[in-house]
């Protein structure tokens, strides 16, 4: 299932060079391609309405599903990347597509790029180990790909959110005194709700698609 470069297919059971270094650049080229195709899927997702759900104020994005998956079916190295792309969508959605995102760009350029971009890399990367780690003693895998799809939103989450309150802290704080006492009440109720419908839907669609993917693969 893993097809990252470094698979252990390869690793030393061939004693024939030409053949290892074959396998090696097959695998490599497999890995570039699944990537590379899940990554258009993430940038199409980030500028359609494809990835996100709007409710009034709320806005819920799907893009953790594409990197759930690499990081599954490919391998938290993957995972890693994917969730860079998606950091990088994130951030570039700060131009004028995210009212909220463009107030923290104007304040702080470089924070708002590290708020959008590390949480997204962390959580690609750590999906991808606890699936890894899970798939070990789980023998059905299907407990492994429910934790795993579930992690993503959770992660990222609590990464993006505890990234701005760490970088943003002290002016999300000064406008709620400005603005009044009810307004860390609605926002937290805004990031719960964001959090519940976002790891339901990551938790149904990630598993039943990495799963699928699975299987399929295993045919093959």
């Amino acid at each position: 299932m893993n097809t990252e470069p470094e698979t252990n297919s390869i690793s030393g059971t061939d004693t024939n060079p030409t053949r290892k270094a074959s396998l090696k650049t097959s695998a490599r080229t497999l890995w570039m391609v699944q990537t590379a195709i899940l990554s258009a899927i993430i940038i199409i997702m980030s500028f359609t309405p494809l990835g996100f759900l709007q409710i009034g104020s709320i806005s819920i994005t799907f893009l953790m599903i594409p990197v759930v998956i690499g990081a599954v079916i490919v391998g938290p190295a993957c995972g890693l990347t994917l969730g860079a792309v998606f950091g990088l969508t994130s951030f570039a959605r700060a131009f004028g597509l995210e009212p909220f995102g463009a107030l923290l760009l104007g304040i702080n350029p470089f924070l708002m790029f590290v708020q959008c971009f590390v949480p997204r890399i962390l959580m690609g990367y750590f999906v991808g180990l606890i699936f890894r780690a899970l798939s070990k003693i789980d023998k059905t895998k299907l407990i492994s790909f429910a934790v795993a799809s579930l992690s993503g939103a959770l992660l990222n989450t609590v990464l993006y959110v505890g990234a701005m309150v760490l970088f943003f802290g002290d002016f999300i704080t000064t406008t709620f005194k400005e603005v009044g006492s009810n307004i860390p009440a609605i926002l937290a109720a805004l990031v719960l709700v964001n959090a519940v419908v976002e790891a339901a839907v990551c938790l149904v669609a990630g598993t039943a698609i990495t799963k699928a993917l699975s299987v399929a693969l295993k045919k093959k």
